[in-house]
Order: C-alpha cells, then sequence, then structure tokens
C-alpha cells in the first residue's frame, strides 16, 4: 500500500514538474550566483554553502543542494522540483515509519491495524494541499530538507525510548545491569545531531527537541523501564518511576537552550524599531496570529482554492479582540483545542500528541519572531500532527462506533486532498497558468496582481504590439493601488515602459517616493531599486537621475537602512551619477551596518583602487581576507591584489565616511 502511495503521489505531481521559479527563487537561486558554480571544487562549494540571503545562518546545506543541481543540470527548475519531489517521497516514508513507531508506543490502545493507518497517514501527508509549495516551490526545499532530519532524529528518539521501556523484571541480568544506557545515548544523539544537520538547512529544524518532549509527555511520561515489578521483587530497593537522565536531556538541549535563545531574541523583539519595516506590531502579530493558527487548521483538513492562495499579504491583521470579530473566536478555539488536548492526554494520547505537534510546531513562526505573518510551507511537518489525531478515529474500526459514515468521511477527505493537490500541481505546471490562476484566488493580494502582471510582461517579450502588453498595465496598476503593497508594481511599471520606450506616468514615480518616505523599506522595495539601478547601468533603461535620487533618499530617509539598500545607493551613486564621493561614502556605510557581507567589502576595495588609495585598499584587503573561509574567496582575493599591485603606495585619506 505504501508503494501505491508513492506511486500516486508521483502521478498528482508530476505535471507540476513543468513550471517555472516562483518570488522568492528569484533571490535565492536565479539570481544568486554563489549557487551557479563553475565547478565541484572546494572554494566553489564553501562560497555556495554561505551564499543564501535568506538568512544569517545563510542555510549552507539546502544552498549546496542548489548548487549541486546546477552542477548536474544547469538552472533548469524541471531538475530541482524533481528533486524536491524525491525529498518529499523521502519524508513521506519515514513519516510512515515514525507514524507506526508513535502507534506501536501508545500505551491506551494496541491498534491491531497500526500498519494500515501509518499508511494512511502518510499518504495523506505526501498528498496534502498545504503541503505543495514545500514540493513545487523550489527555495522550499530548505522547509522539506530540515524536516527529514527531523523525522529521522523523532525516530532515534521513539526507538530509543522504547528499548529504554521494555519490560524486564530487574531480578534478571540485564535487568541488574541496569540503566541501558546505549538506549539513552540513542535518545541524546536523535535530538542533538540531527537538529544541527537540520539548521544547515532551515532554523525550523530547532524545533526536534520540542516535538521529542512532546512525544515523551504524551507517551513515554518521563518513566524509566524499572517502574513495573514482580512478587519476587518485593526485597529489591524501590526506585523511582522517573527516568532523571530524560528528564536531565531536555533541560541540558531544549530548556537551557531555549532560556538563552529568549534571552538573545527579547531585547530586539521589544524594540519597536525592529517592526518598523512591518505593518504589524508585536501586540498585533499575537492577536493575527490567533486567526491564522486556526485558518492552518481548515486550511490542512478542509483546504479550498481560495484559502490556499500562495499569496497571503491581502490579510487584515488584527487590532484588538473584536477587530475583527474572529480574532476572539479564534483564541477561544485554540484554547479549547489546548484544553481537549490536556484532557485527551490519559485517554487518548495519540490525538492528544497530534494536537500538541500540531500547535508546536506554530510556537517559532507563529509568536514573537518578526517574520511575515502567514506561509503554507510553515505547515510541513504541522499537517502530520493534525493527521496523527484524526487518523486512528478515522481508519480503526473499534475506535468508535458508525464505522461506516467514519469510512466514507475518510473517503472523502482524501479524495478532496487528492484531487485539490491535483488541480492546483496541474496550474503550476505552466507559469502563465499559475500567474493567472493566483490572482483570480486572491484577487486583493498585491503580490498576487503584481506576479500576474510581470508574467505578462515576461511573454511580452518588451514588445509594445504584443497583447500582453496591453495586458500587464491593468494587474500592475491595480496592485500599486492596493493597501500595503510594496514598490514593487510600480518599479515594473517603470521598468517595463523604459525597456519599451514608452511613456513612464509621474503617477508612477509620486507613488514610488510616497511609499518610500512613509514606511520603512522592506526586501521587496530594495529589491525594485536595485533592478531599476541594474536596467539604468546595463543601458536598458533610461531614467531620470532626479527621481532615482528621490526615490533612494526616501528609502534611506527612516533610521538604521539596511546594508544591502546603502551598498544599492552607493552602486547608483557611484555608477549612474559618477559621483564617487558619495558612491564611497554610502558603500562604507554599507560595510559598517554589515561586515560579514564580503560583496559589500569588494566593492569597497574597487573604489578605493580607481581612486589610487592603495594604502587604504590594503587595509581593507586585510579585512575581506578574513571572511575568506575555505578559500571560497580566493580568486576574488587574487584580482584584488593583482589590481593593487599596479598602484603606487598612496598616504592614507584623512577625509570621514
Amino acid at each position: 500500500m505504501l508503494l501505491t502511495a508513492f506511486a500516486m503521489t508521483l502521478a498528482v505531481y508530476w505535471p507540476g514538474l513543468s513550471g517555472g521559479f516562483l518570488f522568492d527563487d528569484y533571490p535565492n537561486i536565479v539570481d544568486n550566483k554563489g549557487v551557479q558554480p563553475t565547478d565541484a571544487s572546494l572554494p566553489s562549494l564553501v562560497g555556495a554553502a554561505l551564499s543564501s540571503p535568506a538568512s544569517d545562518f545563510k542555510r549552507p546545506l539546502a544552498s549546496l543542494s542548489f548548487a549541486a543541481n546546477y552542477l548536474a543540470t544547469g538552472l533548469d527548475p524541471y531538475w530541482m522540483k524533481l528533486t524536491n519531489l524525491l525529498l518529499h517521497l523521502l519524508n513521506g516514508w519515514l513519516v510512515y515509519l515514525l507514524s507506526l513507531a508513535l502507534l506501536r508506543s501508545d500505551p491506551s490502545d494496541r491498534h491491531p491495524h497500526a500498519q494500515l493507518v501509518a499508511v494512511l497517514i502518510a499518504a495523506s501527508w505526501m498528498l496534502l494541499p498545504i503541503n505543495l509549495t514545500a514540493v513545487l516551490y523550489v527555495v522550499q526545499r530548505m522547509e522539506s530538507m530540515a524536516n527529514l532530519f527531523v523525522l529521522l532524529g523523532l525516530l532515534g528518539y521513539v526507538a530509543g525510548r522504547r528499548r529504554m521501556l521494555a519490560l524486564i523484571p530487574a531480578s534478571s541480568p540485564a535487568g541488574r545491569g541496569g540503566l541501558r544506557w546505549g538506549s539513552f545515548i540513542l535518545c541524546a544523539t536523535s535530538i542533538t545531531l540531527p537538529t544541527l544537520l537540520g539548521l544547515l538547512a532551515k532554523e525550523t529544524a530547532v524545533m526536534l527537541p520540542l516535538y521529542a518532549l512532546l512525544i515523551e509527555w504524551a507517551l513515554f511520561h518521563f518513566r524509566n523501564r524499572q517502574e513495573v515489578s514482580t512478587a519476587s521483587e518485593e526485597n529489591e530497593p524501590k526506585r523511582s518511576p522517573y527516568d532523571p537522565r530524560t528528564i536531565g536531556l531536555f533541560m541540558l538541549v531544549l530548556a537551557l537552550p531555549m532560556l538563552a535563545g529568549l534571552a538573545w531574541l527579547l531585547p530586539g523583539v521589544l524594540n519597536p524599531e525592529t517592526w518598523a519595516a512591518r505593518d504589524f506590531t508585536l501586540g498585533t502579530r499575537l492577536l493575527s496570529e490567533a486567526r491564522i493558527i486556526t485558518d492552518y487548521v481548515a486550511w490542512t483538513l478542509l483546504p479550498t482554492p481560495g484559502a490556499l492562495s500562495f499569496y497571503h499579504d491581502d490579510f487584515q491583521v488584527s487590532t484588538g479582540l473584536l477587530t475583527p470579530w474572529s480574532t476572539l473566536a479564534s483564541i477561544v478555539f485554540l484554547a479549547i483545542l489546548i484544553a481537549l488536548m490536556l484532557w485527551l492526554r490519559p485517554r487518548k494520547p495519540l490525538v492528544a500528541l497530534g494536537i500538541a505537534l500540531f500547535l508546536g510546531c506554530q510556537l517559532l513562526t507563529g509568536t514573537i519572531l518578526p517574520l511575515e505573518l502567514i506561509y503554507e510551507h510553515r505547515n510541513y511537518f504541522a499537517s502530520f500532527g493534525l493527521l496523527l489525531a484524526i487518523m486512528p478515529l478515522l481508519a480503526v474500526p473499534r475506535t468508535f462506533p458508525l464505522p461506516l459514515p467514519r469510512y466514507v468521511l475518510l473517503a472523502g477527505l482524501m479524495l478532496c486532498w487528492i484531487g485539490l493537490t491535483a488541480l492546483t500541481a496541474y496550474v503550476w505546471g505552466n507559469p502563465l497558468r499559475l500567474a493567472e490562476d493566483l490572482a483570480a484566488r486572491a484577487p486583493m493580494s498585491p503580490r498576487a496582481q503584481y506576479e500576474l502582471g510581470r508574467t505578462y510582461i515576461i511573454y511580452s517579450h518588451y514588445d509594445p504590439a504584443s497583447p500582453f502588453t496591453r495586458m500587464a498595465y491593468t494587474p500592475l496598476e491595480k496592485a500599486a493601488a492596493l493597501p500595503n503593497a510594496s514598490i514593487l508594481p510600480e518599479q515594473a511599471l517603470i521598468f517595463m515602459n523604459s525597456r519599451m520606450h514608452l511613456p513612464i506616468k509621474d503617477a508612477w514615480w509620486d507613488s514610488m517616493v510616497t511609499k518610500l518616505v512613509a514606511r520603512k523599506p522592506g526586501v521587496q522595495d530594495e529589491s525594485s531599486l536595485g533592478a531599476l539601478t541594474m536596467c539604468v547601468r546595463e543601458r536598458k533603461c533610461d531614467l531620470p537621475t532626479q527621481r532615482m535620487t528621490q526615490a533612494f533618499l526616501g528609502a534611506l530617509s527612516h533610521p538604521d537602512p539596511s546594508a544591502r539598500l546603502l551598498a544599492m545607493y552607493g552602486d547608483y551613486a557611484w555608477n549612474v551619477l559618477d559621483d564617487h564621493v558619495l558612491g564611497e561614502r554610502v558603500t562604507d556605510a554599507a560595510v559598517k551596518a554589515n561586515p560579514d557581507e564580503s560583496a559589500y567589502q569588494v566593492t569597497l576595495i574597487r573604489m578605493l583602487a580607481v581612486q589610487g588609495r592603495r594604502t587604504e585598499a590594503e587595509k581593507a584587503l586585510e579585512r575581506l581576507d578574513r571572511l575568506n573561509i575555505g578559500g571560497h574567496l580566493n580568486n576574488t582575493l587574487d584580482q584584488l591584489r593583482t589590481q593593487l599591485s599596479d598602484l603606487p603606495t598612496s598616504v592614507p585619506s584623512t577625509s570621514t565616511h
């Protein structure tokens, strides 16, 4: 049956493999030259591993996997999506093994049909519509790869605990030998080593020790194997039913790191400036997440195309318990869910565990961290928890009466999941079809409308006579006018018309500058300014310098501008305005804002070299050399040294930067 589930998953997803890249695929893969190495040498691979712009932790394992795809098949999304699908199938197999182990560990029920239920859980999980983006959205290999290690770690932990809890009489030689340290070491290793490896793919792997704790809480109760005694053991000394090693393990690998992490995070989280680039605060985020987590339950079990719209930037942030009213209703629902989990723990431990795993998974991305509010792929592991809670109730004959209605419900749910996933995968198989479908699913989403307009531009091939050119204006102008939209739509309109030598409306520039002045620019705003700068540098666009400078100054008017934004303005000032003093000063500020980013230091050194300031350039080169981990900057350093060797020794500048 499991092979049938694998075959069905392959068949459902296969039409989607022919699609293209989307959204965050571009900064992480398409536009990231680091994951496009020319060879498999150690410096190239180290450079690829450290190239991700998605996180300060760089997610090197995921980046290396993209580089491996590139070396094998080039920048072809088909093979990258196929790799994701194979990884998803591997995770499905691990979900089956973990489900089977948990079913057999249930202290309240022997689960005679454990294998069947485990297959149903794995099959449903592989085919859930909410998990589609972890497969066909290439960059979310980070999520699926991190969860590969999470599932492996949990399998090892459950296996170790089952061995530790074997009911061996204490009078036997094995019992007196006492404590099965090998099994405990397996438990400890399973929640530490996979966590560390998973963190190299994505930070969500840090939740592995918490998931293990929840399994311990629901099924194993922190017990040791010596809690059962026989009549012949009455003279044996009394021992605590709790295993101090297990309790100590979680104190060491979960409680202490969690306290340290909170101490590190809280000062930033409580700083209002941290939230300046967001359209929500810490308080409104927490209120909103109550609704979002409630929605995740519905989107997992009873999904609709409109709910699974990929882009969720049209979400209305909660500003109070009754604004909107669903905020309070969602908080009540979650409170009931938590109470139900606690009540079910001694009665139906697996149901309690499933609820606990779902809620526990939301603690990282659905609480205090200033992340974007909603992403479907955040439920890649959480959806397993919900299936673990409901599948044994629906699939096992003796769990509840009325087996026929339960089987009908189960069949209906699975058909719904398979049908929607198949339909969505088909849509993902063509970029134009996908853009039109997502815009229809989320008509008030600025990102969805922008992506539709951008896709029309691509299909127009920058031909003013193309029908796609006329079609692009409506979704882009609609996106620009929607609340909370970035400057991406304005950038696309300006970019398109300039490339086609068509008039550029003043209203587009005015809208862009107004947005940049009104709120601190986000990643999309910065990327938009970078795209316009690159278009001018490559002489593909003729944009008025006054307007571009006005846009940059508006973006930089907020406190603590990002190093990326400063570097872009430095690039524009140096290469377009031909103002070398300004370009160097702003680039130097970018280096100071993020001294660990080598690209900014390389640019600064080249600027100093062009001005003949060899001494300063050599000092900057020494700082850059400290970032040459694994030799990934060897070629760049050699080029810079050659460039500097031709310069006379300069007197250090006394100007301030």
